[in-house]
């Protein structure tokens, strides 16, 4: 059984050689600032931030290709709140809207059945962005939109994959001691699904919760795997997550996704690293291939290098001043999962 009185202390009293590990998933930035996680150990442990947010990583130009189709004749994008305020290369949606953008914000992507049931003369898109955990309810979408024979709806994806994307960070050279995978990532894909990266290169993933207790067991994990030179994945979100992928949640998305190349904001086109419909499903496809790469609004902002753990928030000398979560220069200020956002609220 973890004794957290006993790790708790141990984490803070750490004297072994300096140890930085990257949590890639914006949840757990969002937990570390909520729970003062990095007050909570020695200095000689850092935590640094990754391409966990999926908002965050949503390139520019992805942005206005959303512009672009919200201004069509009886075109809608759809999405959630957060999206509308993204920078694109000139604006963001809700700027767009002055200018002849249709938007709506949901809560649900499944929210689209019942606009596209009542408004048949309209296309509805959806801007489906997310990791592993969230395209499988774009199979439900496109399940039930094939049931009740709707071909107003449609999908622009940004369906982005963690593990070729740590593998661009650590062959960049931005490899930390260690890595804090998303508990809610690999309850979907098992946690053997980053077997293969910490054997290849031999670094140690922690699984971990989203509470302050799990963190630190995690983080706890990982230090004693560095202490020994050890790799592999443990799993310390036990209540969660299991080692195989859940299979129903697997075989609804190689119904419809194949992997694909995918951009990344700041980090540009990282092949594998994406889900995209497949030929068969492309008909509910919004031109989502046809983003290539990525530009940026403002030359100053360095969302890119804090996504890839090489800057924190403070380095940006765009940071509370230009860019703030009412004015937003880049993504990372946006979300409530983004560093940026997170270290802004946090006074940090």
């Amino acid at each position: 059984m973890i004794n957290m009185e006993e790790i708790s202390r141990y984490l803070k009293q750490y004297k072994g050689r300096e140890l930085t590990f990257m949590e890639v998933c914006g949840s757990h930035t969002a937990a570390v600032i909520k729970y003062g996680i990095k007050e909570l150990l020695s200095d000689q442990i850092h935590l640094i931030s990754g391409p966990g947010c999926p908002v965050c990583v949503t390139p520019s130009a992805y942005i206005d290709r959303l512009i672009a189709l919200a201004k069509e004749p009886n075109t809608y994008v759809v999405t959630f709140g957060d999206m509308l305020r993204v920078p694109g290369s000139r604006q963001s949606l809700s700027e767009a809207k002055g200018e002849g953008a249709k938007t709506k914000m949901v809560y649900s992507p499944m929210d689209l059945l019942a606009l596209a049931k009542e408004n048949p003369g309209i296309t509805w898109i959806f801007a489906a962005v997310g990791f592993e955990t969230t395209a499988p309810v774009y199979t439900l979408l496109l399940e039930e939109a094939e049931k009740a024979e709707l071909s107003n709806i449609k999908l622009l994806t940004a369906l982005k994959t963690m593990p070729k994307a740590i593998e661009w960070l650590i062959n960049q050279g931005a490899a930390p001691d260690g890595f804090l995978a998303p508990g809610h990532v690999c309850a979907i894909t098992g946690s053997s699904y980053f077997n293969d990266l910490a054997e290849r290169y031999r670094i140690p993933f922690a699984v971990s919760g989203f509470k302050d207790t799990e963190l630190l067991a995690a983080i706890y994990g990982l230090v004693r795997m560095s202490e020994k030179h050890a790799a592999g994945v443990k799993n310390f979100y036990p209540s969660a997550v299991e080692d195989t992928a859940n299979r129903t949640a697997a075989a609804k998305l190689n119904t419809y996704f194949t992997v694909c190349g995918a951009v990344w904001r700041g980090m540009g086109m990282i092949e594998g690293s994406g889900l995209c419909l497949k030929e068969e499903y492309r008909r509910f496809d919004a031109g989502s291939l046809a983003i290539t790469e990525d530009t940026k609004k403002n030359q100053g902002c360095l969302c890119g290098e804090i996504l890839m753990g090489k800057k924190e928030p403070g380095d940006c000398p765009l940071f509370g001043g230009a860019c703030t979560p009412g004015k937003p220069q880049g993504a990372c200020m946006v979300s409530c999962e983004g560093s940026c956002y997170q270290h802004y609220i946090g006074g940090i």
